[in-house]
């Protein structure tokens, strides 16, 4: 890493790199202009003639600094951070991501990296930036917890193939289906669309309690918990429900007798879609 603080303070300043001599609102600022832009660091402890002064740090210090910033930054920013030690100098690397959710502001206001400096947003250009972030949505940017590593292929290849049963015609394998859907970015890295819809392992990100009331009350007569991807979580859901309503046989003399449930099968599929859809999943599990 000693090699590249050199090689960042020979670049300098940048789109994504700042310098700050010590913590103040200034880096705050820095790191939301990073945000409504393509994301950067500001390295604290560099003069802006690229010179490493270093800060001095006690217990709490970077500890405090992030509260300041998640206490001035909305909606809630929380860089990453490393410590870095050069010539017995330590400098605070504090970095962020693009956020999902434009335009991120502090103490009210707006602003964005364009090329080393950052822009003050007029009302004009704050509205304009609002309107295109909610053309996109936050599971089409890069999971950047995740790789392509946690991703099961065999359940991508599973989804073609339910796909072509439909008649869609799929002929891509697992990875280049991935890319064309937009599920996959440059370096294959995955969406967090792709991990909800793909990922390997059951993980809290998907949680979903599920559960039958034995009356009014709060008695649950039977429960049970879905952690599994999306595609998966829906079979497991509508399962739960349909073990909890009646089904009717109905005898119509015809050679085979026609099911009735309690509820149309396809407007309980439909609901729990919606819900697995629309659910924000930067939130907390959710109660069924």
């Amino acid at each position: 890493m000693k090699e590249d603080i050199y090689e960042i303070l020979q670049q300098g300043e940048s789109q994504t790199v700042e310098f700050k001599t010590s913590f103040s609102d200034e880096v705050i600022i820095s790191l939301v202009a990073f945000s409504n832009a393509k994301g950067g660091t500001v390295y604290v402890g560099i003069t802006d003639r690229k010179e490493i002064s270093g800060v001095v740090l006690g217990k709490e210090t970077v500890a405090g600094w992030i509260n300041e910033i998640k206490n001035k930054t909305a909606p809630v920013i929380i860089p990453e951070i490393e410590l870095l030690k050069v010539n017995e100098k330590v400098v605070v690397a504090l970095s962020v991501t693009e956020y999902p959710i434009k335009p991120v502001s502090t103490k009210g206001r707006y602003y964005k990296r364009v090329f080393n400096s950052n822009q003050l947003l007029i009302a004009s250009e704050v509205a304009d930036m609002h309107l295109r972030t909610m053309n996109s949505s936050w599971d089409a940017f890069v999971d950047t917890e995740h790789t392509i590593d946690d991703l099961d292929l065999n359940k991508v290849q599973n989804a073609i193939e339910r796909l072509n049963v439909l008649g869609k015609n799929i002929k891509e394998e697992p990875v280049e289906f991935l890319l064309k859907k937009g599920l996959l970015k440059k370096g294959n890295k995955p969406t967090y669309a792709a991990y909800l819809l793909f990922k390997k392992e059951n993980d809290t990100s998907t949680t979903v309690e599920l559960g039958r009331f034995q009356d009014d009350d709060i008695t649950i007569k039977d429960s049970t918990r879905s952690q599994s991807d999306l595609l998966t979580q829906i079979d497991e859901i509508i399962s739960f429900v349909t073990k909890h309503i009646n089904k009717a046989i109905v005898i119509t003399g015809q050679p085979q007798a026609t099911e009735r449930w309690d509820y149309p099968l396809e407007a309980l599929r439909e609901i729990v879609m919606n819900m697995v859809v629309h659910r924000d999943y930067r939130s907390p599990s959710i109660l069924l």
